[in-house]
């Protein structure tokens, strides 16, 4: 999975993420401006763009804690052939 294709379609729903600012796995998402409405809109397009579904089991917190964690779950979901 592509991550930079990944960080495009989050980039889009990281309102405090200023445009040329790096995107690091660490990247805590809620502060960069991603809250729950974002969230569920971010989720709808990573689902759209990968071709996924990700498990409800997977919408948790920690899961949109950071861009590293929330890539690991769309890549898990797109390795094992999760589609929607």
């Amino acid at each position: 999975m592509d991550t930079e294709r990944f960080n495009l379609v989050l980039r889009k729903h990281l309102t405090n993420l200023e445009p040329g600012q790096e995107l690091t796995a660490d990247a805590k998402l809620k502060d960069l401006g991603l809250n729950s409405m974002r969230a569920i809109d971010l989720l709808f397009d990573l689902e759209d763009e990968f071709g996924v579904q990700l498990p409800d089991d997977a919408m948790t917190d920690s899961t949109f804690a950071t861009q590293g964690a929330l890539y690991d779950r769309v890549r898990q979901a797109h390795d094992a052939g999760v589609t929607s």
